[in-house]
């Protein structure tokens, strides 16, 4: 009796099932369809934090995948700008987070000198009048699922949206090195891994200070903490890649993720995953594939990883953050329907206690 009253509060709270690391909520309206969010978490705190802002007239989603801590990751929060939308307010809004996040960081580096190693790749997506905006720093990536004809038959197919700054990526590589060519060292591959002087991969983020400003390397309360890295100018950037695009009746659905997904399943596999399957609760099934196949890699079931607490979890997958917002903009009752709500936000935990917590 207890039990089946207690599932209608878990499916409205968002709370987890099966999995004790496991956030998410099954299906929600927007402006312009429904959008399905869930986030496992791996590390001992979770670094992925995300958000879904939705009105009647405009659709913002957020995906902030931190490293070296999660300060930066919970720092960053975009809102929607009254002065209307475009690539010059997004810009804008990208350098006041990171010159509000370095005005932090400068604050506390005397008592905390570790925030100036702390950073976010940022990933956010802004629908509003049929036109959506794609932007992003780091390998957080958005995945477009379009419908395409051929004869008699439809399929759909996967458009990526955003740009991997992953030295894992030659060109991103040719880029670094173009920015640095007096540093031979730019970018080094450390035991089959590229990493921009040996530390980082991506090379675009909000934080990671101490890539930046290279006077702080040079402070002693710094260079406590370990190796001290000299260097001759930034090698890190906070500049999104930002894309442009008007909706098509042909687009059915957006995916924005941290890398936590990308490092297990294919765009194409990811689409054919919401393609094929019901709505609700679609985004929860793509972090379990993912989760399927990071156990495969380790010749593991699913099932054994659940068993794993956060922390030693690390070992095995990332944490992942996905959602997964539907675009029924021809469709007009997809509208009317959400125009009766209020709007609405939605955020996913800080952190995600495991039930033996």
């Amino acid at each position: 009796m207890l039990r089946s009253c207690y599932r209608p509060l878990e499916r409205c709270l968002g709370l987890r099932s099966g999995d004790g690391l496991l956030w998410h909520k099954d299906l929600k309206p927007h402006a312009s369809g429904d959008f399905s969010i869930a986030v496992v978490q791996a590390n001992s705190t979770l670094e992925d934090q995300s958000q879904v802002f939705t009105s009647p007239s405009s659709t913002y989603v957020g995906v902030y995948d931190g490293h070296g801590g999660p300060e930066a990751s919970r720092f960053v929060k975009f809102s929607s700008e009254h002065g209307g939308l475009s690539s010059e307010v997004i810009k804008k809004a990208f350098s006041a987070t990171e010159e509000d996040f370095l005005h932090l960081v400068k604050r506390s580096f005397p008592v905390r000198p570790k925030i100036a190693s702390v950073g976010s790749c940022c990933l956010v997506g802004m629908i509003s009048d049929g036109v959506l905006y794609v932007a992003n720093l780091g390998d957080s990536r958005a995945v477009l699922g379009c419908r395409v004809s051929v004869g008699q038959m439809s399929r759909v197919v996967a458009q990526r949206l955003s740009t991997d700054h992953n030295v894992a990526s030659e060109e991103v590589r040719k880029e670094v090195k173009a920015l640095h060519p007096d540093d031979s060292a730019i970018v080094v591959n450390c035991h089959g891994v590229w990493r921009i002087k040996g530390i980082i991969q991506v090379s675009r983020s909000i934080g990671d200070v101490y890539l930046k400003k290279p006077e702080l390397n040079r402070d002693p309360i710094f260079q406590q903490l370990g190796n001290p890295l000299y260097l001759r100018r930034p090698v890190l950037t906070a500049e999104p890649s930002i894309l442009k695009r008007k909706l098509k009746p042909e687009d059915l659905f957006l995916i924005f993720a941290s890398d936590g997904l990308w490092e297990h399943l294919s765009d194409e596999a990811a689409i054919e995953i919401v393609f094929k399957n019901p709505r609700s609760g679609i985004a929860k099934r793509l972090v379990g594939a993912a989760l399927q196949e990071a156990a495969k890699k380790r010749e593991m079931r699913y099932k054994d990883i659940k068993k794993i607490e956060k922390g030693v979890r690390r070992h095995f997958h990332d944490d992942i953050t996905v959602v997964v917002i539907y675009l029924d903009h021809h469709n007009s009752s997809a509208s009317g329907r959400f125009k009766r709500s209020a709007a609405g936000y939605t955020t996913s935990p800080v952190d995600i206690f495991s039930n033996s917590d």
